[in-house]
């Protein structure tokens, strides 16, 4: 059954990798695979089990792929995006609130477009434009007659960045979009008990909220109780990360797994004390049973969310067993809950949460022989956190590039004061109108927020590093597995050995006099990262998203993590529009510039925005960007060639053509960034420094608008690879067709983020080679 399982999840997670669908007409492999497992003895017990997992890993993959066949069949018409579409159906699960509006998942039933070319299950912002206007709010479980706009699945594509249109395909979600006027409110809907619940955990929440209205911690309440993370601040979720309890605040698996066991052993405690129910129903199999019955209700209050139900199908595993009366080790139930979670949903391999609570359960089962039992209860809890943080290393690196190194601590009180105490208290508090338990609740969680904010307060509570390689992967885990074996065990040392290529790997860096230039995909802003041999330089910071967040935190600081990069040297904001310095505040406080310059540090402050002035505020020291300021780098020149210092002195020039423009010189080429400026930042250049513009790269200005990419400037530049950093179907309508072919009338090579991802260029003595993102890492749910 081990064999079984592990193989069917490795194949399906390995589907997960793959560019495109198979083949089915290769199926014919699996028969001569069945018929060898069947005839090998069963004392070739090794043999055989090594058959079974390549068998079982067939199957897994194909059976993954006929389900991801199946999913993606049910997709957008491409005919149909940005058109108005008059749909009816049900909202599904708890809306959620955004600076801008609303944004909920929608259940089609009906659409104005022809059959089968809108898809089941979409995702829809309600968007309030004007501040004054009331919101009519959507509530969970309603039926309601809308117009929507839609476009099929598109995410941000980096290296080692999340993943959107992975997480959309895992979750059902075929389509996005937003509503084209007010909603409105129908009867006769499907789905009447799934209403039920929406609105019953929409009543809850408002319970909690009513409670808990002005206290900090209430989002945190809300998250426990209904599964709604929505109204917990940006920087609770850091302190989380940093301190490794992120699992902790919202209804994970280990929140259903703990409230089930209590269930369980308070079933059991009551039922042996009444002899008749003891007669008729053993109190084990009345406490399985009841137990799983109370995860089924936790995990219904979550809306069913993906990482719940896959803790609900593992207790369902544990519980079968337990009433079969089935003499079974705790390993082969928990492969008997690996098969059914990955048969259920075989897109689990693309969440990290899949990786890190089966890894975590593993972990604790190799522990626990004939370690943790030996010792007193305290140092056992502590051992538990220490074996699932070294296990789970390899995996954290992997996924999130970071570590917190306070963890084990900080989970070793957080999870019994948060598990046994905050999550039953909010539940109750949220079933029972009394206010004292809502207070209560919050208390302890208060509690636990001030231990994690005295942890965090530790000089180096996180430790980042490179994202690892296949082989530094596989040798991690390794010696993760004999450092957790027993004491006693020869050899277990071996396991630090082989954890020293994941802590310190080898990286790629440029060569003297090269440059690696990488044009992140931002969207619709701007974030570059110039790499030399022994230096970092970043351009721009990428925008200020509409959901509060930043390109800084969610996509550029991901990036230079998993490339090893912990600091950098230099900064560079070219201008004070939010889509360009959005996310240079988290990129100061992450990444610690050595310099920075910014165009709007030489201006009167009340010509600088209020996000620009919280720019200067929190980046240290920075100094305006002055033509002529120039640098070299281990054999790359930089030379900043506008804006002027007459253009810091009229206050007519708009913030695009006051921008810094950088060209970056190397013997292999040249690269220049000229940011957003206009005709009048071009027909500056074109009289200052118009033999200085010639380049192999040009990063395109201001996105491809129609107000840049002059004839006149282009044919200065005579770039061989123009790379336009653009958002996907972006409301500017950049860029515009008539600068895209002035672009391919000079015979350049057109690279656009929108289409290919993150745009990689080397100069290197290979000459100049580009790498999109979406080639490079593509997969098979990629819209092509």
């Amino acid at each position: 059954m081990r064999a079984i399982a592990l193989g069917f999840a490795l194949g399906a997670a390995w589907l997960q990798t793959r560019a495109g669908l198979p083949e089915f007409r290769w199926l014919w492999l699996l028969p001569p695979l069945a018929l060898a497992a069947a005839w090998l003895p069963a004392r070739w017990r090794w043999p055989r089990a090594m058959v079974l997992l390549v068998l079982a890993a067939g199957i897994g993959f194909f059976y993954a792929a006929w389900r991801a066949e199946s999913r993606l069949a049910d997709q957008l018409a491409p005919a149909w995006q940005g058109r108005d579409i008059v749909l009816q159906g049900r909202v599904i699960g708890l809306p959620e609130l955004t600076p801008r509006g609303q944004r909920f998942i929608f259940q089609v039933e009906t659409a104005s477009a022809p059959r089968g070319q809108v898809p089941a299950r979409i995702m829809l912002s309600h968007y309030r434009f004007d501040e004054a206007a009331p919101l009519i709010a959507v509530q969970g479980g309603d039926c309601l007659r809308l117009t929507a706009r839609l476009a099929r699945p598109h995410g941000n594509v980096n290296p080692g960045g999340f993943d959107y249109e992975a997480w959309l395909l895992e979750r059902g979600i075929r389509a996005t979009g937003h509503l084209v006027g007010e909603p409105l409110a129908m009867t006769g809907c499907a789905g009447a008990a799934r209403a039920g619940l929406d609105r019953t955990r929409e009543v809850l929440r408002g319970r909690l909220q009513t409670a808990l209205m002005d206290h900090a911690y209430a989002g945190i309440a809300i998250a426990l109780a209904v599964g709604d993370q929505n109204a917990i601040p940006d920087a609770q979720w850091t302190l989380f990360r940093h301190t490794g309890v992120t699992h902790l605040m919202s209804i994970s698996g280990l929140h259903v797994t703990l409230f089930a066991a209590l269930t369980y052993w308070l079933t059991q405690l009551l039922w042996r004390r009444l002899p008749g129910l003891s007669l008729r129903l053993p109190a084990q199999k009345a406490g399985a049973a009841f137990g799983l019955v109370a995860a089924a209700a936790y995990v219904a209050l979550a809306g069913f969310g993906i990482p719940a139900q896959r803790t609900l199908y593992m207790l369902a595993a544990a519980a079968l067993v337990r009433w079969l009366d089935v003499a079974m080790a705790v390993s082969t139930v928990l492969a008997l809950a690996l098969f059914a979670v990955v048969a259920i949903d075989p897109w689990a391999a693309l969440s990290p949460g899949f990786w890190l609570s089966f890894g975590a359960v593993a972990a604790l089962l190799l522990a626990a022989q004939g370690r943790l039992g030996q010792m007193a209860a305290w140092r056992t809890w502590l051992a538990a956190q220490w074996a699932v943080g070294l296990a789970l290393l390899p995996a954290l690196l992997l996924i999130f590039h970071e570590v917190s190194l306070i963890s084990p601590l900080a989970n070793a009180f957080a999870i019994p004061l948060i598990s046994w105490l905050a999550v039953p208290l909010v539940l109750l508090a949220s079933v029972l109108p009394v206010d004292w338990l809502a207070q209560l609740a919050h208390g302890v969680i208060a509690a636990v927020m001030q231990g994690l904010v005295w942890l965090d307060a530790l000089p180096q509570p996180v430790w980042h590093g490179a994202a690892p390689n296949g082989w530094a992967l596989l040798l991690a885990l390794l010696g993760a597995v004999l450092l957790i074996l027993p004491r006693g065990l020869p050899g277990r040392w071996l396991g630090l050995v082989l954890m020293l290529p994941l802590l310190f790997p080898r990286l790629e860096r440029p060569g003297e006099g090269e440059l690696w230039l990488d044009v992140l995909d931002v969207g619709q802003g701007l974030a570059i990262v110039a790499r030399t041999a022994g230096h970092v330089l970043l351009f721009d910071a990428g925008p200020h998203y509409a959901s509060g967040e930043d390109a800084g935190s969610r996509v550029v600081a991901p990036y230079l993590y998993a490339q090893g990069i912990n600091r950098v040297d230099g900064l560079i904001v070219s201008h004070d529009d939010s889509d360009h310095s959005g996310g240079a505040v988290s990129l100061a406080a992450s990444h610690r510039p050595g310099w920075a310059l910014a165009s709007f540090a030489g201006l009167p402050a009340e010509w600088v925005s209020p996000l620009g002035q919280d720019v200067l505020r929190q980046v240290s020291q920075a100094r305006p960007c002055i033509a002529g300021q120039h640098w070299t780098w281990d054999g790359v020149h930089f030379e900043l060639l506008h804006p002027t210092a007459n253009h810091y002195r009229n206050g007519h020039y708009r913030d695009n053509d006051r921008g810094c423009v950088l060209k970056v010189a190397t013997r292999h080429g040249a690269v220049l960034i000229p940011a957003d400026i206009e005709r009048l930042g071009e027909m500056s250049l074109l009289e200052r420094v118009p033999e200085r513009l010639q380049a192999e790269v040009l990063i395109a200005p201001h996105h491809g608008s129609g107000t840049s990419s002059m004839p006149a400037f282009l044919a200065a530049v005579q770039p061989r690879w123009v790379v336009i950093p653009v958002g996907h179907r972006n409301r500017f309508g950049h860029p515009k067709p008539e600068v895209v072919r002035r672009y391919l009338d000079l015979n350049a090579t057109v690279l656009r983020t929108d289409r290919d991802g993150a745009v990689s260029l080397r100069l290197d003595g290979q000459g100049i080679q580009p790498v999109s993102a979406r080639e490079a890492d593509r997969r098979y749910w990629f819209d092509r």
